[in-house]
């Protein structure tokens, strides 16, 4: 943790400043520490991410998953710019108006999208209910543009009005209440900031039927049997003509990488909520959020929209 980020965050309880007591400092991180407000609410700060939650609760799966597969979808990994071309499509933003901005990724995974901000020359804070948190400080949470917490969406640690730039990239729809979710985000926002979220489509909801049914095993199964399940998507990927009727069907990875398609499989089949959405009801959300300039984007389901 840098010491910037006691400007950007507060108590996520009472929303009162967060004091500071370091333990362990390396340059310009806080590696060990507590952060305490005036009521007495107290969180501790390991391996250099505060820890503003009391358990990763329902999305242990991410935090076994993105510490298994850490570095599979980050272009500075992989050699590919596939991140960065999702996140223009899936959010709307480019790199020439984010450039010195202050922004949140709401659900950093392990930091595939913040990468790209962080890249791009924007100030990006990165949130996780889950232990990716870890995953993401490893790979990117040293530089000097980034910061990395712990923290739960729906008690969040901001004031209201503190980012340019706030975007949620296949996250929202994994927690209990994806519009409730989306609706904690808007006010962290600053006037004329802009909001951007990418959440699954309902549309092919009739394709979705198999692994909806398979999906009431997999979610009550050890989360290390439907990681060693998943793999089946590695080999399967050579079994064409049969694989293009398979894959959809079954919602299986279907990335040329081979890692990439066992971790989409297992992303599939994991988590314990995966709601789907349409665009009349994202819009419907963004319009009731009092956001202006709503606008669709082509990537099934995503939108964005001015403060």
């Amino acid at each position: 943790m840098k010491t910037k980020l006691l400007d950007l965050i507060v108590c996520p309880d009472c929303k009162s400043p967060l004091l500071l007591r370091a333990a362990k400092q390396e340059g310009a991180e806080i590696m060990e520490g507590t952060l305490t407000c005036r009521n007495d609410h107290a969180y501790t700060i390991v391996n250099a991410v505060p820890r503003l939650i009391r358990s990763d609760d329902y999305v242990d799966t991410f935090s076994f998953q993105w510490n298994k597969f850490s570095k599979v979808q980050l272009d500075i990994y992989n050699g590919t710019t596939e991140s960065e071309t999702t996140l223009v499509e899936k959010t709307g933003f480019h790199e020439d108006e984010v450039k010195d901005k202050l922004m949140l990724d709401a659900g950093v995974g392990s930091g595939r999208f913040s990468e790209v901000v962080s890249r791009w020359g924007g100030e990006v804070v990165g949130i996780d209910l889950s232990y990716a948190v870890d995953a993401a400080y490893r790979n990117i949470g040293s530089r000097p543009n980034v910061h990395i917490i712990q923290a739960d969406i729906f008690n969040l640690p901001f004031k209201e009005n503190t980012f340019d730039y706030i975007f949620s990239v296949g996250v929202l729809h994994h927690t209990p209440d994806t519009e409730q979710a989306f609706k904690r985000l808007v006010p962290l926002l600053k006037p004329d900031g802009e909001i951007a979220i990418w959440v699954y489509t309902k549309y092919f909801e009739w394709l979705h039927k198999p692994s909806t049914f398979l999906r009431k095993f997999t979610t009550k199964m050890p989360k290390r049997v439907v990681y060693y399940l998943s793999t089946i998507a590695v080999p399967l990927y050579f079994a064409w003509p049969f694989s293009k009727i398979i894959f959809p069907l079954f919602q299986l990875g279907y990335h040329k990488s081979a890692r990439w398609r066992w971790l989409d499989t297992f992303d599939w089949y994991s988590p314990k909520y995966q709601w789907k959405h349409t665009y009349a009801e994202v819009f419907k959300w963004f319009k009731e959020s009092g956001l202006s300039d709503i606008t669709p984007l082509e990537h099934p389901v995503s939108m964005k929209g001015r403060k």
